[in-house]
């Protein structure tokens, strides 16, 4: 039976949110042996061997001086500050918690592209990013005493992850794709480096350890190719609400590997950010303004 493009793209997002949130529930458990530069660094490490290979493969090498094109500097430097945020939350709160706070990305995407890009946005996609960021302070739930630290950073990696996505669009076409995440990979490992002392140093991974770190880098590639796959086959405003199944597997992954049972506020909360999305996701269909910043995927930092 042949699948229609937007039922197989779909199929293909499904897949990528689900390498994608397997990844993330092996990096929270490895993080309770090694600190999150160490895993930023090996899990780097497997990754530039996999990435550099696919690279000479494509013929997609370039200069280093790509760096100095500012938006693939600003998209590594949003890269950077996603991960090393996102990974110091999901070592610290629920893998649900971390995700649906993340799910808030598309809408801050879209707002600073009217921000940032004058795209234009009207009131009811406003509506949408408001009640998406109300759902976050559910989530979130900050008391008297503010935010907790593992919210921000969870806040502060989608904020990270929107200048990257918004920078991508910036980037001249004549360079490779695979090229740009070579040149991520290369930095966010650098940067896991980096961080290492501060953080109390080099510590022997185990060979359990390493092998799951090895199989989170396979996985981060599958579920790139499987994004680019889904963008080429369906419909973006078809397949880019599929992205929403990365809740779902945070949720089951949560419970079944952590025994992490989601609570009220936060099942309310994810409820909303994901109608919100879904809405605005509708208006700009509903419009014929399927811009890539605002309808984009909103892909979560992969640590390359």
């Amino acid at each position: 039976m042949k699948l229609s493009p937007n039922l197989r793209g779909s199929l293909f997002m499904a897949a990528a949110m689900a390498s994608f949130t397997v990844n993330d529930a092996i990096t929270k458990a490895v993080s309770s042996e090694l600190n999150i530069g160490e895993i930023l660094l090996v899990r780097g490490g497997f990754a530039m061997v996999l990435i550099a290979a696919l690279a000479v493969h494509r013929k997609a090498l370039r200069s280093l001086r790509a760096l100095l094109v500012w938006p693939v500097a600003l998209r590594v430097i949003g890269e950077i500050g996603g991960t090393l945020t996102y990974v110091a939350a999901i070592s610290q709160i629920p893998l649900a918690n971390a995700s649906a706070i993340f799910q808030a990305l598309p809408l801050v995407i879209t707002l600073g592209a009217a921000l940032v890009f004058g795209e234009p946005v009207g009131w009811r996609r406003w509506l949408a990013i408001t009640a998406g960021f109300i759902g976050v302070l559910v989530i979130v739930r900050p008391g008297a005493e503010g935010f907790s630290q593992p919210a921000l950073f969870a806040l502060a990696s989608v904020g990270f992850c929107a200048v990257r996505d918004l920078a991508t669009r910036r980037i001249p076409k004549e360079l490779p794709t695979v090229f740009i995440t070579l040149l991520t990979t290369v930095t966010v490992t650098t940067a896991g480096a980096v961080i290492l002392v501060p953080l109390g140093g080099w510590k022997a991974p185990s060979g359990h350890a390493l092998g799951l770190l090895a199989l989170t880098a396979v996985l981060i590639l599958i579920g790139y190719q499987c994004i680019i796959a889904a963008l080429r086959s369906g419909d973006i405003s078809a397949v880019a609400p599929f992205r929403y199944l990365a809740l779902l597997w945070a949720m089951l992954l949560g419970y079944l590997v952590f025994g992490h049972q989601p609570d009220g506020p936060m099942l309310a909360g994810a409820a909303i950010i994901v109608l919100s999305g879904l809405y605005a996701f509708y208006r700009e269909r509903k419009r014929d303004e399927l811009r890539p910043a605002a309808t984009g995927p909103g892909l979560p930092p992969d640590g390359l």
